[in-house]
């Protein structure tokens, strides 16, 4: 029998054109009896002036897995931001959260010395408030689909977390969470039309849902006329080079308590036969390279609806001008406020819970600074 979790997210349908998830009535309202966890890292822009970019990612990106891995693969709503991540669980479920939220903050900050704040709110609370949190189903592929929100709740949560309200406190020390899957191992993808663009988009109190629906819609119709709709992993994969770039991060990631030298040999081993599979394009096992990495590609998020719009693009000078010109415009009424930061490369961390199934997870976002530069960058 389906519990609550199953029977509400996974009836949602699977919408697989982007663009039309600009229009409001693409998305559910979350059902009273859930809960919405959001977390983020304090300070990261100080964080990423220390050149500690990759690091944020893998530590916004842990949240996500570790509420994967603490559901056991049951389907949730969630979202990456870059610096942090908000989702959404049934009553059920809200223990496993908080602990969640509890161990990856105290892990972060004996593995980094990162400082990682969560928070959980019922969804009734934010109703309460006058914010709403609906979602919506988005598949770029058949193997992986990624929630989308909108309402207001879920900036909402985040403006209260940063105040210091609704926290989960940080778990004891030697806390740990399952982070089974998550790792960062690809380089960087370079731009190929320009620059790699990250865009950071919100409503205001001022916007109707019609207002952001018709500039969101504008902003997406804009960025189609680029190559793939903007995307900025080659339709290959990303590149692969030995050693991995971000070795250490991962050993940190899957060393569990174990030496951390030697689990980033045992990464560097294991990385030098995955190099060489992707290299030659031989099978092993079930396993095939080429369509691995193809699939990379496809299941990238490299734009997403969290309570406004985030987008990662690889864009061309008159595309962005052309951008910018309807962003001013809606930023000059009033209507949203907007963040841009623009870099060379892309990176990306991946959650990969089978390299022999196509449901593996790889959140995008731009390599020095992204999503965290933009919001930081934001224009009223």
């Amino acid at each position: 029998m389906k519990d609550a979790q199953a029977a509400f997210y996974n009836s949602l349908p699977r919408q697989r054109d982007f663009t039309l998830l600009a229009e409001p009535a693409r998305f559910t309202a979350v059902p009273d009896d859930w809960a919405l966890g959001v977390a983020d890292i304090v300070d990261s822009t100080g964080e990423i002036a220390k050149g500690r970019y990759k690091t944020v990612n893998m530590v916004g990106a842990a949240v996500i897995s570790a509420m994967i891995n603490g559901l056991r693969g049951k389907e949730f709503p969630y979202v990456f931001g870059g610096d942090g991540a908000g989702f959404a669980v049934p009553a059920s479920a809200v223990d496993t959260a908080r602990t969640v939220l509890s161990e990856t903050q105290r892990w972060a900050a004996e593995e980094f010395s990162i400082a990682l704040r969560g928070a959980l709110v019922p969804v009734s609370d934010l109703r309460l408030a006058g914010k709403d949190l609906r979602v919506a189903r988005y598949a770029p592929s058949d193997g992986v689909d990624y929630a989308m929100f909108s309402g207001g709740g879920l900036a909402w949560a985040e403006a209260q977390m940063k105040a210091g309200e609704l926290l989960v406190p940080p778990a004891d020390p030697g806390a740990q969470p399952d982070l089974t899957g998550l790792s960062c191992r690809w380089s960087n993808s370079k731009a190929r039309h320009g620059q790699i663009v990250s865009l950071v988009v919100q409503p205001t109190e001022n916007a109707t849902e019609s207002d952001f629906a018709d500039l969101a819609q504008s902003v997406l119709s804009a960025s189609e006329g680029l190559d793939r709709g903007g995307h900025p992993v080659p339709e290959n994969g990303p590149p692969i080079t030995w050693p991995p770039p971000g070795v250490s991060i991962d050993a940190h990631v899957s060393r569990a308590g174990r030496n951390l030298t030697l689990q980033k040999l045992l990464l560097m081993g294991q990385n030098l036969l995955i190099g060489l599979l992707f290299k030659t394009g031989k099978r092993l096992g079930n396993f095939e390279p080429e369509h691995y990495k193809r699939m990379v590609s496809r299941n990238a998020d490299f734009r997403k609806f969290d309570d406004g719009l985030k987008m990662t693009l690889d864009c061309d000078p008159s595309t962005l001008a052309q951008i910018r010109i309807l962003l001013e415009q809606a930023r000059g009424q009033g209507k949203i406020r907007y963040g841009v930061h623009a870099q060379d490369e892309a990176m990306m961390t991946c959650f990969v819970p089978s390299a022999t199934r196509d449901d593996h997870v790889h959140f995008v976002d731009g390599a020095s600074g992204g999503y965290a530069r933009a919001a930081a960058a934001m224009q009223d």
